[in-house]
This record gives structure tokens, sequence and C-alpha cells, in this order.
């Protein structure tokens, strides 16, 4: 189970708007949205995924 420090996030693709991936940040030393480069599943191919709010 994660701590408040280190919630669940889930990350939505920037093209096409699918959840596909869920990770954990540290929330004080990563205060903003994280985004990666990772692949969608939908669109098929790497595209920037960003922090679901």
């Amino acid at each position: 189970m994660a701590s408040d420090k280190r919630p669940p996030l889930t990350m939505v693709c920037t093209v096409c708007k699918a959840q596909n991936y869920v990770t954990t940040k540290n929330k004080t030393n990563v205060p903003d949205r994280m985004e990666f480069k990772k692949y969608c599943s939908k669109c098929r191919k790497h595209v920037p995924h960003r922090e679901k709010r």
C-alpha cells in the first residue's frame, strides 16, 4: 500500500486520452506533474503520457 508521500497516479496518453500506466511518485521531491514518453497500445507508437489529476 502506498503512503501519503508516494500516492499512486495514472498516466494518460496526451493524444488519445487512454489511461495506460499506473505508477507512484514522491510528492515532496516532484511537486509538479510528471510526463514521460511511453508506448500507447491504442496509438501504437511512443507518445507523451502525462499524470492525470
